[in-house]
């Protein structure tokens, strides 16, 4: 049975219970040729990241090849989004470069 369920920015949308069970992924990838760090979240990791390493991403492309530096789990979108974006942030990218 489909419920009504809030989404970001206030908008809602039908849904069943599997978007409850979905599991997101925030990932840092370091470009191997460039000196450049890649935060970013998905549901679906390793599709995101053969993407970014086949140039299908547009933001990355010219960055390309890229290694892993870490890979985080969480439960809801909410956490992976307020993970992302302190890893997106000073102190976040100087603590990613600490564990190069």
């Amino acid at each position: 049975m489909a419920e009504l369920v809030d989404l970001p920015a206030g908008r809602q949308a039908r849904t069943t219970l599997n978007i409850f069970l979905m599991e997101y992924t925030v990932y840092a990838l370091q470009s191997i040729k460039h000196n450049y760090i890649y935060v970013g979240q998905t549901s679906d990791f390793d599709d995101r990241f053969s993407r970014h390493n086949n140039g299908r991403e547009r933001t990355t492309r010219f960055y390309r090849p890229f290694k892993m530096i870490i890979t985080e789990k969480y439960s809801t979108r909410i956490d992976a989004r307020q993970r992302e974006k302190y890893l997106k942030s000073g102190c976040g990218k100087e603590w990613l470069k600490s564990l190069l």
